[in-house]
């Protein structure tokens, strides 16, 4: 008889959210995470968490892992610190290998949620940490509004770094994206939209090469790769939207992931190419990835894990 019915892997939002849901479906369930927010965890205000005009996103962990902690005991059990570091599949149940500090375990499950999330791709170049959280930052959404009336620039060159600058040109004085190659990867409409705006500036062939400041950001510098010349370009907000990271590493090959990592799921059911593993959040392939986003598909997945779990119970 395996341990739990269902284990959820990740801390944020929708592993959060999840672990309500099976908690209050009576599912006896397992979530282990070694940290508690997710991405938003290091943001000073998150300003779009449904129901709360502002949080920090320190408080936004505490409070996911306060709702958390509400459902512990006979149909939930937190483990924590504690991490995901490999995953064992099989027709009758999944087994999670886990790490707590020096010591190792592995539990079984019938079912499993991954909501491991993601890490943005940080700009490593000199300044760049000194001033993360500084007016350095990678999301728009949480900290662009602290950035009202200024002016900013935009790192990237695809879809999420242009629709971060359309999202800026709302309330900034002006938006920079620099691209480090002469090619935009942007939708070609996304990028019509933002060159038609008259406070856009779109510089190719730019590498940024270093963050400027003292207490906080005073610009950006970047040098011209086809000319060689370094520019220092004054701002007082950076938006890095060079990629995201999936913390997916401990999968290894055992459900189907995009060629960046990250797990394809059915967008109707957050199912996975496995029929006992589901996934949501940031970890996934899908289009948009937002704290809102990744509860509401986690809520998606626990429904139909509930269902899997209890429509035969002879077949789970």
């Amino acid at each position: 008889m395996s341990d739990f019915e269902l284990l959820i892997v990740g801390g944020g939002p929708a592993g959060a959210a999840a672990a309500v849901y099976a908690a209050r479906k009576q599912l006896k369930t397992a979530i282990i995470t070694d940290e508690w927010g997710g991405q938003s965890n290091i943001s000073l205000d998150v300003q779009n968490w449904i129901g709360t005009p502002s949080i920090s996103g320190a408080d936004l962990a505490n409070a996911l892992k306060a709702h958390v902690e509400a459902y512990k005991g006979e149909f939930l059990e937190i483990i924590s610190p504690a991490r995901a570091i490999a995953l064992e599949l099989h027709n009758d149940v999944v087994q999670v290998r886990l790490a707590q500090g020096k010591d190792e375990r592995m539990i079984e499950s019938r079912a499993l949620l991954i909501a491991s999330g993601a890490r943005r791709r940080k700009l490593e170049v000199p300044g760049a940490a000194a001033f993360d959280q500084k007016g350095l930052t990678y999301c728009a959404s949480c900290d662009g509004p602290l950035f009202s009336g200024q002016d900013v620039a935009v790192i990237g060159a695809g879809n999420a770094a242009f629709e971060t600058a359309l999202q800026l040109l709302a309330y900034c004085k002006t938006v920079t994206l620099l691209s480090r190659s002469e090619t935009l990867r942007a939708d070609e409409i996304t990028v019509a939209a933002a060159r038609a705006h008259p406070n856009m500036r779109i510089i190719t062939n730019a590498e940024p090469t270093a963050v400027e400041g003292a207490q906080f950001v005073t610009g950006l510098t970047y040098k011209d790769t086809n000319a060689g010349k370094e520019t220092l370009l004054p701002v007082v907000g950076i938006f890095v939207e060079i990629g995201l990271l999936p913390n997916t590493e401990w999968l290894g090959s055992s459900v189907e992931l995009t060629p960046i990592k990250q797990v394809v799921v059915d967008p109707r059911t957050q199912r996975t190419s496995h029929p006992r593993v589901w996934a949501a959040g940031d970890c996934t392939n899908g289009i948009y990835h937002q704290n809102n986003i990744a509860a509401g598909d986690a809520v998606k997945a626990l429904e139909d894990v509930y269902m899997f779990l209890r429509r035969n119970k002879s077949e789970a």
